[in-house]
């Protein structure tokens, strides 16, 4: 299982991961407040702005600061771009 870092030293399984979404859309919005109301977000931001949303399979919902790029280069296994943490 191949773990990557969402920030500030939080890891995330790569193979569960669905999708990796911007949070300025309010289809978005409306899933990420729905999965607060359930408690399945999971918030990785420390407090900042949440920059990237990624969608699990479980249905959990995690807040990232990392921008969405970032993310997805590392889901592919590239750490060519900065972290912006």
């Amino acid at each position: 299982m191949k773990m990557i870092n969402i920030g500030y030293g939080n890891m995330v399984a790569s193979n569960r991961i669905v999708s990796v979404v911007s949070p300025e859309s309010a289809p978005v919005k409306r899933l990420v407040q729905e999965a607060r109301d359930e408690k399945r977000v999971i918030d990785a931001t420390y407090g900042r702005k949440t920059r990237a949303v990624i969608i699990m399979d479980s249905g959990h919902v995690i807040l990232s600061s990392l921008i969405t790029d970032t993310v997805a280069s590392r889901i592919n296994g590239s750490e060519a771009q900065p972290d912006n943490e």
